[in-house]
């Protein structure tokens, strides 16, 4: 076991590694989701790869030991503008600062300006990221550093939302232009509905206050395209790039589908398609200005306040008409500004949620956003409004749509959102797996219980499913009969089918006669009527991979995906099987066959 080095050891390391400058900076890319394009890097530290102190978590913890925090948090801001500058990376650089530094005595406000002066980057493409690594203990210094920092050009960054001692109250008192939501809140969000909750409330809360929110921690393509649905435009993590020290300037290829379509209309199950051009007023405006529009106006049911294109709040028809109901108040409040009878709380939605989200929030907030509708912003920006009625039609209508191409036994959706699914995802040529479900002796089975014991056997089809392919971004699909399809994004697919299959068989066998399942099967009339022997139901899995670029449609998939099937169901039992031939290969094996066919 190696020895832990004393405090005195460890003062002097560290004293040499700040001496000799011998820190390293890495950078990670913060995405720009929409755009697909980096917005900036945050910059990362590291100590010499032959130290103890090689990890940032054992140098900021021996920095804090030794007392010589506010000089590593320089010598850290040194190196990594340094580095930014020698790899020439476009955007933002996001630079961590801790907020105890900005406190301390030995404080001087325009160090890191001479540092960018020096190394030729301007302070309007800096991010100062505050990262607490202890409780703030004095706000007013703190208050007046950042102060000096935006007094300069900078803009700040508080870094991991919800995990610090006070980041909430951090948030309120300096009013930052970012908040990064720690990573804990992102990952495993697709299924954590408290999660969710906890992420929708924090990007509510950034539209109203004009922030922006950059999401953290991002592992996987489903909590990619959950943050996406909530209305977040910013992210980072392991999925969009990891720490490099010449890092590339674009998310990854995995990172291509950031905003995966709705439809054919990207923007048709989103909120932006709610979008209503209505009037706004100045916070300046009177409120007796008010009052005349709402009174030379009917149709008016509420007024956006807006000031330099940020929403401030909504003025409601009834309480204004209200208000000036009463004696003496054209007199009394008539010259006042309106900003008097303005709601400042009114729900404010990205363009970019969708549908689904918005409907959770118009429906656990309060009663009147359903009537008086809610304010819609791009990136805080001021757009126009949307009403509850547009939402709940725009939703009926999605559920109609639903219901007409659904199976009318198991509810699940059929042959064209399957093809429409399919396609998007080639479309953006994504990398996924088409699975064909299908009974073994169902016909037999059907004609021997009757088809509302063959109907029984379908819904437990259906049901289960539904329960082992219940993922954020998992496709349960019913062709009909007693075919199904799933269509499945991630690594662990194959798992999950052998999971269900054994669940089919353990489950389906209540379905069955004592006698039958005794057995093992029964003597039942085939297609010609004649008495054959016929195993108990089960079910055959045939699956294909696709590959970006493999396949050109949906007709092709679903012909890979059939023939998979049919060799599934050429053993007996429930079983998978999975197409592993590559068919762009088998394409033009088959063409130079046929071409040595007809030259022969």
């Amino acid at each position: 076991m190696t020895p832990t080095p004393s405090r005195d050891a460890l003062h002097a390391e560290l004293s040499h590694i700040l001496d000799d400058n011998r820190l390293s900076a890495l950078f990670q890319p913060i995405a720009a989701l929409p755009e697909q394009q980096a917005y900036g890097f945050e910059g990362l530290i590291r100590g010499p790869s032959t130290s103890a102190l090689h990890s940032p978590i054992n140098l900021f913890r021996a920095a804090e030991d030794c007392q010589l925090l506010p000089e590593l948090d320089f010598a850290c801001r040194r190196a990594i503008i340094r580095a930014f500058v020698a790899e020439k990376l476009p955007g933002k650089l996001f630079l961590n600062v801790n907020p105890v530094c900005l406190t301390q005595p030995n404080y001087r406000p325009g160090a890191t300006l001479e540092l960018l002066l020096e190394a030729g980057l301007a302070p309007q493409r800096v991010i100062i990221e505050l990262t607490e690594t202890q409780p703030v203990a004095n706000y007013e210094l703190l208050h007046e550093a950042v102060r000096h920092y935006r007094e300069m050009g900078f803009r700040i960054a508080l870094d991991d939302l919800g995990e610090g001692f006070s980041s909430l109250r951090l948030w309120s008192e300096l009013q930052p232009e970012f908040v990064k939501i720690d990573k804990y809140f992102i990952q495993g969000l697709a299924s954590d509905a408290q999660k969710r909750q906890f992420v929708r409330s924090i990007q509510h809360i950034a539209v109203t206050t004009g922030t922006r929110v950059i999401a953290e921690g991002i592992e996987s393509t489903q909590e990619l395209e959950v943050i996406r649905q909530i209305g977040i435009r910013l992210g980072q993590g392991y999925h969009l790039g990891r720490p490099q020290a010449h890092p590339v300037l674009l998310p990854p290829p995995s990172a291509s589908a950031l905003s995966t379509p709705a439809g054919r209309d990207g923007n048709a199950k989103t909120a932006g398609s709610l979008l209503v051009s209505v009037p706004n007023v100045s916070p300046r405006d009177s409120n007796a200005t008010i009052y005349e529009l709402f009174s030379r106006n009917g149709a008016l049911h509420a007024l956006p306040v807006v000031d330099r294109e940020r929403p401030l709040g909504i003025l409601r028809r009834h309480e204004v008409l209200e208000h000036f109901a009463r004696p003496y108040s054209r007199e009394l409040h008539g010259l006042r500004p309106c900003t008097m009878l303005m709601d400042p709380a009114p729900l404010l939605v990205e363009q970019t949620v969708s549908l689904q989200e918005l409907s959770l929030l118009v429906s656990s907030g309060e009663h009147h956003y359903l009537s008086d509708g809610f304010i819609l912003t791009d990136q805080g920006r001021y757009l126009g409004m949307g009403t509850g009625r547009d939402l709940m039609r725009a939703i009926t209508e999605l559920q109609i749509e639903a219901a007409r191409y659904a199976n009318p036994l198991t509810g699940l959706p059929g042959n064209v959102p399957i093809q429409q699914r399919i396609q998007e995802l080639l479309d953006l040529q994504r990398d996924f797996a088409v699975v064909y479900a299908d009974l073994n002796h169902f016909k037999p089975y059907n004609d021997l219980y009757g088809y509302a014991r063959g109907d029984d056997v379908l819904q437990l089809s259906a049901e289960l499913l539904r329960a082992h392919f219940a993922g954020e971004h998992d496709f349960v699909g019913h062709i009909g009969g007693d075919d199904f399809v799933l269509i499945l994004l991630g690594a662990l697919w194959q798992e999950r089918c052998e999971a269900m299959l054994a669940d089919f068989d353990q489950r389906v066998l209540r379905h069955f006669d004592p006698a039958h399942r005794l057995a093992g099967g029964y003597m039942a009339p085939d297609r010609k009527g004649e008495l054959h022997w016929h195993s108990l139901v089960s079910l055959a899995l045939g699956a294909v991979e696709v590959r970006g670029g493999a396949y050109e449609n949906h007709h092709e998939v679903a012909s890979a995906a059939s023939a998979a099937k049919h060799q599934a169901k050429h053993h007996e039992g429930s079983r998978l099987f999975v197409e592993r031939r590559d068919p762009l290969r088998q394409d033009l094996l088959a063409r130079q066959s046929e071409n040595r066919r007809v030259a022969a």
